[in-house]
């Protein structure tokens, strides 16, 4: 049961991993292009959040695959 039990937080945390790193690349980029140019906020944010819902949805494909090997291959 452990190799299976590993399987699903590899695939959990590895797949946090990359949408987290950029997510904060995102974040930081977002924050300075808004700095520089405060008329361009709107289009900027919006692009923004577009991005981060992109990114976040990696993640729940992670969590969903570690979630489908506990219960499905480990059940």
């Amino acid at each position: 049961m452990i190799p299976i039990q590993l399987a699903a937080a590899l695939a959990i945390g590895l797949g946090a991993i990359g949408p987290g790193i950029g997510i904060g690349i995102l974040s930081g980029q977002a924050f300075t292009a808004i700095s520089r140019n405060p008329e361009a906020e709107p289009l900027i944010r919006t692009n923004f959040l577009i991005g981060i819902a992109l990114a976040e949805a990696v993640a729940i494909y992670g969590l969903v695959i570690g979630i489908m090997i506990l219960f499905k291959i480990g059940g």
